[in-house]
């Protein structure tokens, strides 16, 4: 799969009236922001920008995606399908070695983040499915607008249930997965690949 065919497929769509903000502020500076309005100080309050919010350094990433997981109620007992992204030798190996996924099931997919400083917006998982090289679907999913979170802890988004292809054409090969998540701003937090094969059982 070729990276630089694929960047008009991983930019996010444009959100309506969208502006790009150009520099960014940290969520202390936006606290501070028209601290005498009640009504935007509750609304930023609602994303964990309060005053003396602890931003961390404000020098590395403003995002840092953790893991990726697909859940379904059909997966047998105890087994789990989480990619930890920090884990650079594990997404290496599913890069190479297809995850098994069940053919026709329903599923979802959970991403878990966190935000380190400064306020994201309009941020997205794209994710571009290529089978023999051909694309065969793409997901936009909007995550939404975040803070970093009062207590440092991670956000966690679930998509949408889906349903995974069915039948004989379906389970013969493998799919190759470019996953990315980017903002509206077109800053690209995290950016890997990965493949699946579907089957009769997980």
């Amino acid at each position: 799969m070729s990276s630089n065919d694929d960047q008009d497929d991983l930019k996010p769509s444009a959100t309506p009236g969208y502006k790009p903000t150009g520099t960014t502020k940290t969520a202390d500076e936006y606290a501070k922001l028209d601290a005498e309005d009640e009504s935007l100080a509750r609304w930023k309050a609602s994303l964990g920008i309060t005053p003396g919010v602890s931003t961390g350094d404000t020098s590395g990433p403003r995002v840092t995606v953790l893991t990726l997981e697909l859940d379904s109620s059909t997966l047998p007992p105890g087994k789990t399908l989480v990619f930890n992204l920090k884990d650079a030798a594990k997404i290496a190996d599913i890069k190479k070695n297809p995850i098994t996924i069940k053919e026709g099931v329903e599923y979802n997919v959970r991403i878990t983040f966190k935000v380190n400083h400064s306020i994201i917006s309009g941020v997205r998982y794209i994710q571009l499915v290529k089978r023999a090289g051909i694309k065969v679907d793409k997901l936009e999913q909007m995550l939404g607008s975040y803070g970093p979170h009062p207590q440092g802890e991670p956000y966690t988004k679930n998509f949408d249930v889906e349903e995974s292809p069915s039948g004989l054409v379906a389970r013969s090969g493998s799919y190759q997965v470019r996953s990315r998540v980017v903002d509206d701003d077109g800053e690209v937090f995290a950016d890997w690949e990965w493949s699946f094969k579907l089957a009769k059982e997980w």
